[in-house]
């Protein structure tokens, strides 16, 4: 694989002249993932509903949650790291360092939504097979704000999603396409 030269050039004259519209779209992005990541944590936490009937239900009694709210953290934490360091110029050249962060970072929000919506189903829908019956009945304000957590996080991965195809694309820039054979050559 060898390194484009044509892109190291543009890269540089673009960058003396103004900020390139990806890195501003990328560092936007980055940004607007902290206050979602944000959101969705204390939506979370807060999250509670007392039952006459059944009790007490909070964020904590649920391990899908919990997960939910740590990864949402770690979202923000490293959304916050990486945004301040694609301005630092030693740190912003590590593009394979961002391509593997971005792309860990969906995943681990894609698992963590699979979870939650597993939950919120469960919670609606119940599971007569296993005589679960529906807690949405009885938890309604509970249901009702993991739902809203549950489109913050949504939100959040869409940022991820684009934020690692920006980064697979900064990545694979920097070298040519390979070349193709020539037919002349083979025969």
């Amino acid at each position: 694989m060898r390194r484009n030269p044509e892109h190291d050039d543009e890269s540089l004259n673009s960058s003396t002249n103004k900020i390139p519209l990806l890195k501003l779209i990328d560092c936007s992005l980055r940004i607007s993932v902290i206050p979602l990541s944000v959101a969705t944590i204390w939506l979370t936490i807060k999250n509670n509903q007392n039952n006459s009937d059944y009790g007490k239900l909070e964020f904590s009694n649920l391990m899908g949650l919990k997960y939910m709210v740590y990864i949402s953290f770690i979202s923000a934490f490293y959304a916050c790291v990486a945004a301040i360091s694609s301005w630092i110029r030693c740190l912003a050249s590590r593009a394979w360092f961002f391509f593997v962060s971005d792309q860990i970072a969906a995943y681990l929000m894609v698992t963590s939504g699979a979870a939650v919506m597993e939950i919120l189903y469960l919670s609606y829908n119940g599971d007569k097979g296993i005589s679960w019956s529906e807690a949405c009945n009885s938890y309604g304000k509970f249901c009702s704000r993991m739902k809203v957590a549950l489109a913050l996080h949504a939100s959040a991965l869409c940022c991820f999603f684009v934020l690692a195809v920006i980064s697979a694309y900064r990545v694979f820039s920097m070298f040519e396409p390979p070349s193709v054979p020539n037919k002349d050559v083979e025969e």
